[in-house]
């Protein structure tokens, strides 16, 4: 038989391998990697594949996340400083990272906030966690390493510099509980947020995810933000 030959029994063996291949990326039900948040198309679109918790998780703690805003990239700066060096304008440094003064136009109420450091006045402009660290921990991060917890808490795309008495109007309430009070902010914070629950395979509430669907069938076209559109210097 033709098979009986050592050239022919190779081929056949390859033959078998290669219909394997092609016939498990038929039959698999995973999908493909975007590669990075922003390439997931519309928000709405990635909200509908964010898994919908059923049961969520107990015992959150700020700890968690680490102790306060770290420097994971080396740089000598911390993540909050960072965050105010992007998102503030006129910005006055003290040496190489401390941000002293700058003007915020604050993205969920639209109002600019004069920023000047001082212990009576760092406060005005705080860094949002924009899923909120507890409803992260909720849906997912619970069972993620303390590094992963610490990156998600410091990751730029997760965070904005906003107004201090509105983040705390906010507190850890998720898109069903606390909404931008601008009406015109609230598709481009939903949309971050579905990214970064995207980014991290972070599950959705069901009353979360019909607050987030009402909000985007307002802006069907609504992009996500990508990681690089976020990044810090």
């Amino acid at each position: 038989m033709l098979l009986d030959h050592p050239a022919a029994r190779r081929l056949h063996v390859l033959l078998l391998l290669c219909l394997a291949v092609l016939l498990s990326g038929c039959w698999s039900s995973t999908p493909a990697s975007s590669g990075s948040p922003g390439a997931a198309g519309s928000a709405v679109d990635a909200l509908q594949r964010l898994p919908v918790a059923s049961r969520v998780a107990t015992g959150y703690r700020r700890a968690a996340f680490g102790d306060g805003w770290l420097d994971l990239d080396g740089d000598g700066c911390s993540t909050r400083q960072e965050v105010l060096r992007r998102d503030l304008t006129g910005v006055r440094l003290s040496g190489l990272c401390t941000v002293d003064s700058g003007r915020l136009a604050d993205p969920y109420t639209g109002r600019v906030v004069v920023f000047q450091r001082g212990p009576r006045t760092s406060a005005d402009v705080q860094v949002d966690h924009v899923v909120a660290l507890a409803d992260a921990w909720r849906t997912g991060a619970a069972g993620w390493s303390a590094a992963r917890r610490e990156r998600f808490a410091n990751d730029p795309l997760e965070l904005l510099a906003v107004d201090g008495e509105v983040n705390q109007d906010k507190g850890d309430g998720d898109a069903a509980q606390w909404l931008p009070p601008l009406p015109s902010a609230r598709c481009a914070y939903v949309a971050r947020q579905v990214a970064v629950k995207t980014a991290y395979g972070l599950a959705v509430r069901p009353s979360e995810r019909s607050a987030m669907l009402r909000v985007l069938g307002t802006c069907p076209g609504q992009r996500l933000p990508s990681a690089r559109s976020s990044a810090v210097r």
